[in-house]
């Protein structure tokens, strides 16, 4: 189904970019053949007597009509979370979903996972999806996109910003966003940032762990200066807002940040409590990664997350193959 059923010049540049883009695909894969994950090691909670949500967490697809090997990790996880055994509450999107923030690169991430069973998306957008393009139309696409995948799994999560709160099973999403055209870092309102401080405060008197949804990283943390190469003062992080979005996620427990952005492997950079704050920095689903450990270095990686009573565990997976690397696992105590 399309989701942009938008008439006129633009109706037909996407029509012809997606066309394009099914074409080029059918040929890459019939000369390089695709492999599907496997079903030896599915997706399986831990201890499924007890999980009370489980989701799927992935960061940075970009996905492009002229980067064809990117969507095979995408077509190849999607296989993966439809394979599940234990039902998957929700797929997060950590941001940089389309390349150029395009309307046929939405569609064609949209139907890569819009049938995998999963109940809620819990969308973000990075600077990829955002910085090409008037912020109205990025906010049109981010919108819909978002909504459509939603109404598809009857979730009845509709936004029409590219910041909000999601309850999953009694356990709180809160998504940031930028709010205008960016090239690599975000802007974050006051207005945003008093939301989130309000938000929170309501958030973590529940006791429940709130995971906070953000495609940039905070300044200093997850060896942001080694995966990012810069001599520039916060380069690679959210930007000017970050010391102010550290102070209230600070105030309260049980914050879990989830991040993108540097495409970097399993590894040192991975987790880091900062303050009070757990935050978990999420490879790149399609791209070949960088600066984690040798074993973290690759595509089609992301975590499984299963929330228990008084633990939230990270169980890093390869989506993409099918199996579970357990050497990466993260586990965050709830408080």
């Amino acid at each position: 189904m399309s989701i942009f059923p938008i008439k006129g010049l633009c109706s037909l540049i996407w029509t012809v970019f997606y066309k394009l883009f099914a074409v080029m695909m059918s040929l890459f894969y019939s000369i390089n053949g695709f492999t599907s994950p496997a079903t030896t090691d599915p997706i399986k909670a831990v201890d499924e007597d007890n999980v009370k949500m489980t989701f799927a967490a992935w960061a940075d697809p970009q996905i492009s009509n002229y980067m064809l090997k990117r969507e095979q990790y995408v077509r190849g996880g999607a296989e993966d979370l439809a394979n599940a055994e234990t039902p998957i509450d929700a797929l997060v999107l950590a941001g940089d979903i389309a390349e150029n923030g395009l309307y046929g690169e939405f569609q064609f991430v949209y139907d890569r996972i819009a049938d995998t069973g999963v109940k809620n998306f819990i969308t973000a957008t990075g600077n990829h999806d955002i910085r090409l393009r008037a912020y109205s139309n990025s906010l049109k696409h981010f919108t819909t996109f978002t909504n459509a995948l939603n109404e598809n799994a009857g979730s009845d999560l509709r936004v029409d910003s590219m910041y909000y709160r999601y309850q999953v099973n009694g356990y709180d999403f809160v998504v940031l966003g930028s709010e205008k055209m960016v090239f690599e870092e975000a802007y974050i309102s006051d207005t945003q940032l008093e939301w989130l401080d309000t938000t929170l405060k309501e958030t973590s008197a529940t006791g429940k762990p709130t995971f906070v949804i953000l495609h940039q990283p905070l300044k200093g943390t997850n060896n942001i200066e080694n995966a990012w190469n810069s001599s520039v003062e916060g380069a690679g992080s959210v930007g000017d807002q970050s010391d102010a979005l550290y102070e209230i996620m600070n105030r309260y427990d049980n914050i879990i940040l989830i991040t993108g952005h540097l495409h970097q492997g399993f590894g040192v950079g991975t987790y880091d409590l900062v303050g009070k704050i757990h935050s978990v920095n999420l490879p790149s689903i399609t791209i070949d990664n960088k600066d984690g450990d040798d074993a973290g270095n690759i595509p089609g990686i992301g975590y499984m997350v299963e929330v228990y009573e008084d633990e939230v565990l990270f169980r890093a997976r390869n989506f993409a193959k099918g199996e579970y690397m357990p050497t990466y696992d993260i586990s965050i105590d709830v408080l």
